[in-house]
């Protein structure tokens, strides 16, 4: 809106042009829902609590969190209305994947918005049953990988690898179903290590600044030129959404460290996980993603390990899962626990930045 409306004054005042740098954009949208979050946080806690959406807490996890029952969740829903204010704001409306990625934040949200109610009002940890979640989760999926099918050109079906320049597959209409399995699956990872006060909101913020790197340098024909990665023109201005999601994120952990004042919910963990695999399809670092959010896919592989194995050995591999869980059963403090995950988290992102120039 910014850009459209002041942007346009720059015949008559040069300084404006500065509206015209994704960086300044950039930062001012994450300073936008940083302080959105700031200043209406605990309003909205205040509201949750007053309308009693408390959480639920599993009866089999550890004896620490059974005095988190009641806290208020949800709290997802003010990182999506503040990265939604800050992207009218300070984003390009006329970018067709800045919309892309906000329907699907908004698609994603909207399921576990129904999940969340669903366990709030039925007083326990069950909300949509696995096959209803699944299925929301498929046909938002479906809509986004289709859209990119049917308007991307000769790269949206390419299939990058990390260290490697040049594509090692064109997957034509395999393309279809690697996008949405690639989007259920990172929402799912995500929305599985949303169980330790602040875990996720760290984790995503370290995945969003590399989105952030990442969508700004395939915008640019001079940097992906140099580093040999493809060149999207539409997404540099996904730069500004990252560090807007960012920003919301920051502001959200000032509220979730521990002890938790308030809870992300699904309709924080699954929109942000979506996204986060939509930006990656747009970008074409679907592979690259995978490695950036290293921690999910050790959380996510933890429960399938622990499913398989139960089920055909009637034994369990971990003390609990998610793998989280595993290490506080096993005697770790929630806050290390919580740290030492951050630094994991941390790591896989700085291999992944670091792949882009070995390659």
């Amino acid at each position: 809106m910014i850009l459209e409306f002041i942007y346009p004054l720059v015949i008559y005042f040069t300084p404006l042009n500065v509206f015209s740098y994704l960086t300044f954009r950039g930062a001012y949208a994450a300073l936008t829902t940083l302080l959105v979050c700031f200043l209406f946080g605990t309003r909205i806690i205040e509201a949750l609590r007053r309308f009693k959406i408390g959480q639920a807490v599993r009866n089999d996890g550890p004896a620490t969190h059974l005095v988190k029952s009641g806290t208020p969740t949800m709290g997802g829903i003010f990182i999506i209305g503040s990265v939604a204010v800050s992207m009218l704001l300070w984003g390009d409306l006329d970018n067709r994947m800045v919309w892309l990625s906000l329907v699907s934040l908004l698609a994603f949200g909207a399921i576990g918005f129904i999940d969340d109610y669903l366990k709030v009002s039925r007083r326990n940890s069950a909300g949509l049953p696995a096959w209803g979640k699944l299925a929301g989760q498929f046909a938002a999926a479906l809509a986004v990988v289709l859209y990119l099918y049917f308007s991307g050109d000769g790269e949206t079906t390419k299939l990058y690898l990390p260290f490697l320049k040049n594509p090692v597959i064109d997957m034509g209409t395999w393309f279809i179903p690697f996008g949405v399995l690639l989007i259920m699956g990172e929402s799912n990872a995500v929305n599985f290590s949303d169980g330790l006060d602040g875990l996720l909101a760290g984790l995503l913020i370290l995945v969003f600044i590399a989105l952030a790197i990442l969508t700004y340098i395939s915008g640019r024909v001079d940097y992906s030129a140099y580093l040999g990665i493809p060149y999207i023109p539409d997404a540099g201005e996904l730069t500004v959404l990252c560090l807007a999601i960012g920003g919301a994120l920051i502001g959200f952990l000032w509220y979730n460290c521990h002890p938790a004042e308030v809870f992300m919910g699904d309709v924080g963990s699954l929109s942000l996980g979506g996204v986060v695999a939509v930006i990656s399809l747009i970008i074409k670092k679907e592979i690259l993603v995978l490695v950036i959010g290293g921690v999910f896919l050790l959380e996510i592989f933890s429960v399938v390990i622990q499913v398989i194995s139960f089920k055909l050995r009637k034994k369990r591999v971990f003390l609990m899962s998610p793998i989280h869980h595993h290490f506080e059963m096993a005697g770790w403090a929630e806050s290390k626990v919580v740290a030492r995950f951050w630094i994991l988290g941390g790591l896989f992102m700085l291999i992944a930045i670091s792949s882009l120039k070995i390659q």
